[in-house]
């Protein structure tokens, strides 16, 4: 069982920047961010896996950097250029998969609410 604890989401306005942190309690391959905006499906931000191969989504290619710490088991969210349309609940993920999707069933964090305001 591997558990997931987030941090860095709240508020800024439009076009600032923040970070989220996601601290896993053991390895695993790929890990990755995921989020949730109200009425919506939960829906890809980005992955990475140990090797460090990415995967975004198309919506923050530019704007958003993904990044491994694999020594401290941790995922960081770099989100720069932030639109209203980025407010949602991330979800940080992990999960053994290798084409860098993490799964319903997989491991996931509590989620942490990013507000971007305009």
């Amino acid at each position: 069982q591997v558990q997931l604890v987030e941090s860095g989401g709240g508020l800024v306005q439009a076009g600032g920047s923040l970070r989220l942190s996601c601290s896993a309690s053991g390895s695993i391959f790929t890990m990755g961010w995921y989020r949730q905006a109200p009425g919506n499906k939960r829906e890809l931000v980005a992955t990475i896996s140990r090797l460090g191969s990415t995967n975004y989504a198309d919506s923050v290619k530019g704007r958003f950097t993904i990044s491994r710490d694999n020594a401290k088991n941790t995922v960081y969210l770099q989100m720069n250029t932030l639109k209203p349309e980025d407010t949602a609940v991330y979800y940080c993920g992990a999960g053994s998969s290798a084409d860098l999707t993490i799964r319903r069933d997989d491991y996931w964090g509590q989620g942490t609410q990013v507000t971007v305001s305009s």
